[in-house]
């Protein structure tokens, strides 16, 4: 008995050692990795990552997006013309550091031309995701999540992937009770 609790404390004196609650490391299993222009999966991104206490990390373009690049009605603007080109990888700002301490990935993305942006593939494509859970969820205006969350499924079959939702106008409360859901399995 004294040796486990020996050892309780050794932990506990480690984790405080390097700055790091216990709650803060039982939240680095989880990554809230998302994409956003409008600040509209930003917002759910971060209400996902309090309700699953997880890191929360921006997939930043290199080349930030424009209001012009995002110009629907143009169709020759930047967005429509990278969705049109099954190819196009737009590069990323920065890595997600400690990559191998996570075992969930919630990515976050909107809709374009009903699909993920291709960032998003970008994204996928950085890192190893071997013995990771993945769950994308998504904001859009009318699009469900089917067709995206399928087409990445189709790409990226090595992935675990698990079923993901469009999350627009969910209440903190109703993230909970999702994420609970996935977490019970039901």
């Amino acid at each position: 008995m004294k040796h486990v609790i020996f050892s309780i404390l050794l932990v506990g004196l480690c984790s405080l050692a390097y700055g790091q609650s216990a709650r803060e490391v039982a939240a680095s299993k989880t990554l809230v990795a998302y994409f956003s222009c409008s600040g509209n999966t930003a917002q759910v991104a971060k209400t996902l990552a309090e309700a699953t206490q997880g890191t929360l990390f921006e997939i930043k373009a290199a080349q930030p997006y424009t209001a012009a690049d995002l110009d629907y009605r143009n169709r020759q603007c930047r967005s429509i013309v990278e969705m049109g080109d099954a190819k196009a990888r737009p590069a990323i700002a920065a890595k997600v550091e400690q990559w191998s301490s996570f075992s969930t990935v919630y990515i976050g993305f909107p809709i374009w031309c009903d699909a993920a942006p291709r960032i998003i593939n970008t994204f996928l494509e950085s890192y190893d995701f071997s013995g990771k859970t993945v769950i994308p969820f998504v904001t859009s205006g009318s699009s469900p999540i089917d067709h995206s969350a399928s087409a990445l499924k189709t790409t990226y079959p090595q992935i675990n992937w698990k079923q993901g939702m469009r999350l627009n106008n969910m209440t903190a409360e109703q993230i909970k009770t999702w994420t609970g859901s996935l977490a019970s399995g039901q």
